[in-house]
């Protein structure tokens, strides 16, 4: 696909406004309506590229296929899809028809995803007819639920109770709706006291993207799951806001995304460390043989990069790449990176200015270089609330400022160093895992008295995901191979794979605290100190 018309001058003013209704699309389907808006990189998958003008057309369509079956601004719409069009063609659909979307993780378990689909009052959930199997029975139990679309080809799926995504769209006009009601985004993150809980903002915080920094006609490369913030806002919605192409990746693999990067002229990605790592191992006869001139910003996030990782990717790649610290909940720091080789380890100063301070846990401003708990502004627009748990939303809060529980230090000029991430949670290739959601599994099991959940270190993910088992004395002589492979796969059962441990460890007793609580920091800085050697 080629632009080869325009329709109109593109007037910025006019794509604020419209930006603004929720509606850029359909200024880039005026302006550039031959422009490449998504391109397909699997063979099979070929018709999931778009221009704008297809894009746009199949967005109203949705959004008039979902009035016409009762949906209303403020209602809930649940997406199980992988990275695909109507990943895409949903999420915009609820930006302009005033509608608050929710992706699933498509890893997740039936009882995961069925929990997210009733918890965030999904009235219409479209799942991908390859995941069918956890989609289909999870929607089953959701009373809420209006409707229900299966998308894509796969004939094996089970269709009974789903309408066909794809003739839904073709029975609505394809003209932009005249009623345009800007809608929100509610992604789902865990915390350490259990269930999933739902992020959620008064109104889309990115609706409106910086022009100065994206620039239309240039091309992203999409290379993490949509169901995450920041493939979702940083590479998705910056793009296609912008007028700029979206390469989709729907596995992401190391030499494959040179090669992406190379064929279609990339210019920016979003990538996790775990990729760099990945990266550079490759042979270096894989690594110069493409073409990476194309590239001028790599940003990069989600977990802490080690330093000789970074300067190595700083070397191959020169100085495009950029890393941020975020959340789900809101933005944090950026550093580009001449900044960084100034300043090794950083994460950047605040972005904008005075949006991260490091105070206590009463939110009392440190002194430079002291550790404490990073805090980040959510103020007006930004402010957020955790869906059903007016607790843990206050207990978040000092101010506006919100903490995740992240430990760092602010030196003298500003810039933030990230000393750990907070005191349970395990960042495993970029992926959040809440150790008591994996304790609460384990503890179900009739041999196990108590269980400590941590990350221990991982030189390719990072950190990996480790049980210490407290068993019941009449199991003392169990064996311990044996035991560990029955709770992994105990575990396998009612959890996702990658939350489950990949090993266990038995001990004769947990460390507790004075106040009998479990002692989890003290023991996984056991585990860290004894694979430093």
């Amino acid at each position: 696909m080629t632009e080869t018309t325009t329709t109109r001058v593109d007037d910025p003013d006019r794509w604020r406004a419209r930006s603004q209704e929720g509606m850029a699309l359909a200024h880039w389907a005026e302006v550039a309506p031959e422009r490449a808006a998504l391109v397909a990189t699997a063979p099979e998958h070929a018709a999931d590229s778009r221009t704008y003008a297809e894009l746009n057309a199949r967005i109203n369509q949705l959004v008039r296929a979902l009035r016409a079956r009762g949906l209303r601004p403020g209602d809930g719409v649940a997406a199980l899809v992988p990275n695909r069009a109507a990943f895409v063609e949903v999420y915009w659909a609820c930006l302009r028809a005033g509608w608050r979307f929710t992706p699933i993780n498509w890893h997740l378990g039936v009882d995961e995803v069925a929990y997210i689909v009733d918890d965030c009052g999904a009235r219409a959930f479209v799942v991908d007819r390859g995941l069918a199997s956890i989609g289909a029975p999870a929607s089953s139990d959701a009373a809420a639920l209006v409707v229900r679309y299966l998308c894509h080809d796969h004939p094996s799926a089970d269709t009974e109770g789903f309408d066909d995504y794809d003739e839904a769209l073709a029975a609505q006009p394809s003209h932009d709706i005249d009623d345009p009601v800007p809608g929100v985004t509610m992604l789902y993150t865990s915390g350490t006291t259990g269930r999933p809980k739902g992020v959620y903002k008064d109104r889309h915080a990115t609706l409106v993207v910086d022009r100065a920094v994206y620039v239309p006609g240039v091309v992203h490369l999409l290379t993490g799951p949509l169901y995450h913030a920041a493939p979702l806002t940083i590479t998705l919605h910056a793009a296609l806001s912008t007028g700029s192409t979206l390469v989709l990746m729907e596995r992401w693999d190391a030499e494959q995304t040179l090669r992406l990067i190379e064929q279609h002229k990339v210019n920016y990605t979003h990538l996790v460390p775990t990729m760099f790592h990945r990266l550079l191992a490759l042979p270096d006869e894989t690594r110069a043989r493409y073409d990476l001139s194309s590239l001028f910003v790599a940003v990069h996030g989600a977990a802490p990069c080690p330093v000789h990782v970074k300067q190595a990717m700083i070397e191959w790649w020169g100085p495009v790449i950029w890393e941020y610290y975020a959340a789900t909940e809101g933005a944090g720091t950026l550093v580009d990176s001449a900044t960084w080789l100034a300043h090794p380890g950083t994460v950047g100063r605040p972005n904008p200015e005075g949006q991260v301070y490091v105070g206590d846990e009463h939110g009392e401003r440190l002194p430079p270089d002291e550790v404490g708990y990073v805090w980040l502004r959510a103020a007006d627009a930004e402010r957020f609330r955790y869906l059903g748990d007016d607790e843990k939303t206050a207990s978040s809060f000092r101010g506006d400022y919100f903490t995740l529980g992240d430990l760092g230090s602010m030196d003298a000029e500003g810039f933030l160093y990230l000393s750990d991430r907070s005191a349970h949670l395990i960042i495993s290739g970029g992926v959040n895992i809440y150790p008591a959601e994996i304790d609460a599994v384990l503890l179900q099991h009739p041999g196990v008295a108590d269980v400590a959940t941590i990350g221990v270190p991982n030189d390719e993910w990072g950190e990996e995901v480790k049980s210490v088992v407290e068993l019941h004395e009449d199991l003392a002589t169990v064996d311990h191979d044996a035991f560990q492979a029955e709770l992994i796969a105990f575990c396998r059962d009612h959890l996702a794979h990658f939350k489950c441990p990949r090993s266990v460890d038995f001990v004769a007793h947990l460390p507790r605290q004075d106040n009998g609580k479990l002692a989890k920091v003290r023991l996984r800085d056991e585990y860290r100190r004894a694979a430093e050697g």
